[in-house]
C-alpha cells in the first residue's frame, strides 16, 4: 500500500541547493519528508508549469508593533508577507518601547502569537544600556541576533560612539547586524536637507562618505572584537569594493528597492515615497550593487520593510519619514530582475533563503531537502502581472511600485505544510510560529 502523505507538491520545478530538478514534494508533519515521485497524501497541488523555490527568508522587516501600530503591526505585516511567498521574517528593534530587554521581547513573542501568518523572529537592538547583558539576551528564544543603528534612522535606537560599539559587539557571539551610516557626518550635514527641503538631496545629505565610513568603522571594530557582523542595506559602489576583501568577517545584504530604483528619476517621479535610509543612489552605485550580487559579495536580500502612512510621507522633506513597504514585493520584483537576465533564479533563491539561513544558522529552514520544514513560495514565471497598492496587504496600502508590470508571479504559499495563499486568497487562520537557531550559532 502506497505511503499516505500530508501533501504532496506534484509536477513542479523545484529548486534546490543541488540544482533545479523536476520532482515531486512530499510532506508529513510539517516537514519535507522525500523528494521523488508519489500519488498518495491527503492534499495534492499540482505545480505543473511552476516552479517551487523555498519559503523566501527576509531578514529585515520593520512591523511596527507595539506604539507604531497605526502604520502596521504584526498581523498585517506577516499577512504582506504570506502575499508575497514569504514565509520567515526577523523584525526589527526600533518599537515603542524598544526592544532592548528581555521583557520586551517576551512582549513582541506574546503578540505575535496566534496572530502572526508566517514564521517569525526578533532583534534585540543593542545599545549602552544593555552592553553588558547581550550576550545572555541574544540567546533567548524567539531571538535572531543583536541589531546595532551606528546612524539615526526611525525612532530612538542609536550606537554611535566607537566605544560603545566595540562593548557592544565584544558581549556575545552571534553575527551582529548593523545599520551603517555616520552619525557625526549625518549631523553635520543634515543642513543640506533643511535648506532645500527637496527629497531629492537626500542622497546628497547622506552621501557616499556618511555609508563608507560607517561601513569601514564597523569592520576594523569587528576585527578588534572578533566578532562577525551583517551590513545592512549597502548601497555604493566604494563599500562594495571595500567589502570585498572583507568576506570572511562581513557579510553584506541588499534591497530589492536600491537594485530596481535610482537617482534623480525615482525622486522626481515618487517624491517623498523613495525616501528610504540609505537612500536611493544613482545608476553609477546601482550598477556596482548588481555586479556585488553577480560577483557573490552579496549574501543576503532584505527588504527593510518600514511602512509609513501616506499622510506622514507627505510631509515637507525632511520632516518626511524614510521607509517604504516591501515584504511583499522582494520576490515579484526579483523574479523580474530573473526574467531580464540580471541574476539566475538559483543565485535568487540563494540570496533569499539558503543566504538567511547560513548568515544566521537557521534550524530546518531555507532549503527545498528531507527534514527541512516544508516552506514553499509556489511561482509562475511566466505570469505578467502588475503591482498595485490594492493587491499591498500591509496597513500602510501603498507601494513604491504601485503601477509596476513584472514578469513573474507568486501563485502560492505554504508553510510548514500548510498552504496558507493561493491565487490571491489567504487561507485558514495564522499559523505562524518562532523559529528555531542551530546550536553552531554559540560558536560563530
Amino acid at each position: 500500500m502506497a505511503e499516505i502523505f500530508d501533501l504532496i507538491l506534484k509536477n513542479g520545478t523545484v529548486v534546490t541547493s543541488g540544482g533545479i530538478v523536476e520532482t515531486d514534494i512530499a510532506v508529513r508533519n510539517g516537514r519535507i519528508a522525500d523528494l521523488g515521485s508519489f500519488s498518495a497524501a491527503k492534499e495534492i497541488i499540482d505545480c505543473k508549469n511552476l516552479h517551487i523555490l523555498p519559503g523566501a527568508i527576509d531578514t529585515q522587516v520593520h512591523f511596527r508593533e507595539p506604539g507604531l501600530t497605526h502604520k502596521e503591526d504584526l498581523s498585517t505585516g506577516t499577512l504582506s508577507a504570506i502575499a508575497g511567498g514569504v514565509t520567515t521574517v526577523f523584525e526589527m528593534p526600533n518599537t515603542d518601547p524598544l526592544t532592548i530587554t528581555a521583557d520586551a521581547l517576551h512582549d513582541k513573542l506574546h503578540r505575535a502569537q496566534d496572530r502572526a501568518w508566517c514564521d517569525y523572529a526578533f532583534f534585540i537592538g543593542g545599545c549602552a544600556e544593555n552592553a553588558t547583558d547581550l550576550a545572555r539576551l541574544e540567546m533567548l528564544p524567539g531571538c535572531c541576533g543583536v541589531k546595532i543603528f551606528m546612524g539615526s534612522s526611525t525612532g530612538s535606537l542609536l550606537a554611535a560612539e566607537d566605544d560603545v560599539i566595540l562593548s557592544l559587539l565584544k558581549s556575545g557571539t552571534r553575527r551582529v547586524a548593523l545599520h551603517a551610516e555616520d552619525e557625526e557626518r549625518l549631523k553635520s550635514r543634515k543642513y543640506i536637507a533643511e535648506a532645500s527641503h527637496d527629497v531629492r538631496d537626500h542622497p546628497n545629505w547622506r552621501d557616499v562618505e556618511t555609508a563608507l565610513k560607517a561601513s569601514q568603522r564597523a569592520v576594523k571594530l569587528a576585527r578588534e572584537a572578533g566578532r562577525r557582523i551583517h551590513l545592512l542595506h549597502i548601497t555604493t559602489a566604494d563599500e562594495m569594493e571595500f567589502l570585498s576583501g572583507h568576506k570572511d568577517i562581513a557579510t553584506v545584504e541588499v534591497t530589492p528597492q536600491h537594485l530596481t530604483l535610482s537617482a534623480p528619476e525615482c525622486y522626481e517621479r515618487l517624491g517623498t515615497l523613495a525616501q528610504m535610509n540609505p537612500p536611493i543612489r544613482d545608476r553609477h552605485h546601482q550598477e556596482a550593487l548588481w555586479h556585488a550580487v553577480r560577483a557573490g559579495i552579496v549574501d543576503v536580500l532584505g527588504s527593510d520593510h518600514a511602512p509609513h502612512t501616506r499622510e506622514e510621507k507627505a510631509k515637507t522633506y525632511p520632516a518626511s519619514p524614510g521607509g517604504m513597504a516591501g515584504v511583499q514585493t522582494i520576490l515579484p520584483l526579483m523574479l523580474d530582475h530573473v526574467s531580464k537576465g540580471r541574476l539566475s533564479l538559483e543565485r535568487l533563491v540563494d540570496l533569499l533563503a539558503h543566504g538567511p539561513q547560513r548568515v544566521y544558522q537557521i534550524a530546518r529552514k531555507g532549503r527545498i531537502a528531507v527534514g527541512y520544514d516544508a516552506d514553499f513560495a509556489v511561482v509562475d514565471l511566466n505570469k505578467s502581472r502588475a503591482i498595485t497598492n490594492k493587491w499591498i496587504q500591509s496597513k500602510c496600502g501603498w507601494t513604491p511600485f504601485d503601477g509596476l508590470t513584472v514578469m513573474g508571479w507568486v501563485r502560492g504559499t505554504v508553510l510548514r505544510g500548510r498552504l496558507v495563499m493561493w491565487e490571491d486568497e489567504i487561507l485558514g487562520s495564522p499559523a505562524g510560529g518562532v523559529v528555531s537557531f542551530a546550536e553552531s550559532q554559540r560558536k560563530l
